[in-house]
């Protein structure tokens, strides 16, 4: 693969990623002041998990749509093994992103969406070179 195919698929990743963090993080809003407002940072915690996943299956759907054109093309990431490796490889951005909301939240007194913004960026790149390396290529 060349240079400038790798960029429009990271420029296409980026924007299903973008998209699916807009639906992450409006399910973590959602449920934080909607459904588990009396419940504090444990609201948060459970409310970023459900986001997280929210936009986990979201990615899983477009990025064999969209994104990983030359999987499409090949028939690659459409079976039970590679829907569980894009699972597993979600479930340690989900790791990373709890991790994260408690650092920012807990031990720096962050705002919860400015510590998303800043943990989602760190989790896109994981889950970009874990994908296309474990899966899509």
């Amino acid at each position: 693969m060349n240079k400038k195919v790798i960029m429009n698929e990271f420029i296409r990743y980026i924007f299903i990623g973008g998209t699916a963090f807009f639906i992450d993080t409006l399910t973590l809003y959602f449920f934080k002041t909607k459904v588990f407002l009396s419940l504090g940072n444990i609201g948060i915690y459970i409310s970023a998990a459900l986001g997280f996943l929210t936009g986990l299956i979201f990615n899983y759907i477009f990025s064999l749509i969209f994104v990983f054109e030359n999987a499409k093309e090949q028939n690659k990431g459409r079976n039970i093994f590679s829907f569980f490796l894009f699972f597993i490889i979600g479930i340690i951005g989900l790791a990373l992103t709890e991790a994260g909301m408690c650092v920012g939240v807990d031990f720096l007194d962050m705002n919860y969406l400015i510590t998303k913004v800043i943990v989602a960026a760190i989790v896109l790149m994981w889950n970009y070179v874990a994908r296309k390396i474990l899966i899509f290529t």
